[in-house]
């Protein structure tokens, strides 16, 4: 059995149901808010951060409505973040299919994003519950401050490793995080499960950035090209790594542009890619992947059956393998 299959296997019959109930949100009475929802529903990935709640919740209780709401929640401000940051950064692709934006216009793209923010806020009220209407509250701040975060390190010129983690953290883990908190919040969980699943989250979170980060160092196919983020000013861990340690004269000039808040030319984001693969960034930066790996399962409570558990060390171990 492969790695989603193993994961997907002790929730199979409320991943059905989440898609169908998910899916029956993204409506709306507008003819181009529709058209627009229903572009954005053939785009949506493989839902690994609802799939993370119903795990969660499974393992340790019951799925009902309240989960899948939760769930929707999480993934709506998912979505809708990204749709924003398409147009902050004017990506033209999504997934390697057209964005929201190129598809229709950034107008569209934002004014969809903020409907899905607004549908977000509809499925957390119908929890009824105020743990998890605070969870996804400070999950939905956390994600524009690490946007924020990033581009005033950038300014500033403040580029280093407790920086970058910092942004990651409120980027991506803080999704993590939140999605464990209220599967376990959803299924009546102890402080224990709570603690024990929201570390899991996060380290699995940490892992997911990193992976995502590594791409940008290759060519590959999901339309992110190579340097993309270096053009925006991200300097991620396996450049950070080698403009720590590195003595190589030709990353001075670079350094001496980042610490003013300047963006590289070409030639330079070329440099900083081939010195990042040559002299160990990478390799650091997988081997920090490892190690949050290992820190996520010995996060994992020793008491919830074996199923779950295989499911969610696959869970992990498909965010860290995955080539997309």
């Amino acid at each position: 059995m492969d790695l989603l299959s193993t994961i997907k296997e002790p929730v199979k019959q409320e991943i059905i149901d989440f898609n169908e109930y998910f899916n029956s949100l993204l409506k709306s009475d507008v003819v181009l808010m529709n058209d627009a929802l229903s572009f954005l529903s053939k785009s949506i990935g493989k839902m690994m951060r609802p799939i993370l709640v119903l795990l969660v919740a499974k393992s340790i209780g019951n799925v009902d409505e309240k989960t899948y709401s939760a769930a929707a929640a999480v993934e709506m401000l998912h979505t809708a973040s990204l749709l924003h940051d398409d147009v902050i950064d004017e990506s033209d692709k999504r997934r390697g299919r057209p964005s929201l934006n190129t598809r229709f216009n950034n107008n569209v793209a934002v004014l969809a994003g903020d409907y899905l923010f607004s549908m977000a806020l509809n499925c957390t009220a119908k929890t009824a519950d105020i743990r998890v209407i605070d969870a996804i509250s400070v999950m939905g701040r956390d994600l524009p401050n690490g946007e924020v975060m990033q581009v005033e390190l950038q300014q500033k010129g403040l580029y280093n490793e407790e920086n970058y983690l910092k942004v990651i953290y409120y980027k991506t883990a803080s999704l993590f995080v939140c999605c464990a908190a209220c599967a376990v919040y959803t299924a009546d969980g102890n402080a224990e499960y709570l603690e024990k699943f929201c570390n899991y989250g996060k380290y699995a979170g940490l892992c997911f950035q990193m992976k995502d980060d590594i791409f940008d160092y290759y060519s590959n196919d999901i339309g992110k090209p190579t340097g993309s983020d270096m053009r925006e000013g991200k300097i991620t861990l396996p450049a950070l790594y080698v403009l720590r340690t590195s003595s190589n004269p030709l990353l001075q000039p670079i350094r001496e542009k980042l610490s003013n808040g300047i963006y590289l030319d070409e030639k330079e984001i070329e440099t900083l890619i081939d010195i990042s693969k040559k002299e160990g960034g990478v390799d650091y930066t997988e081997n920090l992947i490892n190690h949050y790996r290992n820190l996520a399962i010995n996060s994992i409570p020793g008491d919830i059956p074996d199923e779950y558990r295989n499911a969610l060390i696959a869970y992990i171990d498909y965010v860290i393998s995955r080539d997309k």
